[in-house]
């Protein structure tokens, strides 16, 4: 009864072995290596686009809360004429 049991562990054990080798194997060819570079390299892209739009609804929300002027052309516009004014 216990031959079947160490028959079926065994031959489940070496199948797996088999496929995590192949994954492996596959990882480390040039295909492979280049996939996981693409894939590093989207990640960062993805990472530093969340960063920057984290980063301007932050700048947006602190100028609504200190009551601030919107970034942009009527700044530039503004100071010309405080300077005349002094």
């Amino acid at each position: 009864m216990r031959a079947p049991l160490w028959f079926a562990a065994g031959a489940g054990a070496a199948i797996y072995v088999i496929v995590r080798g192949r994954r492996a194997a596959e990882a480390l060819t040039i295909d492979g290596l280049q996939d996981r570079l693409n894939g590093l390299a989207v990640g960062a892209r993805m990472f530093r686009d969340e960063v920057a739009q984290g980063k301007a609804e932050a700048e947006i929300e602190l100028r609504e809360r200190f009551s601030l002027a919107a970034h942009g052309i009527k700044e530039l516009e503004q100071r010309p004429e405080e300077e005349g004014r002094s």
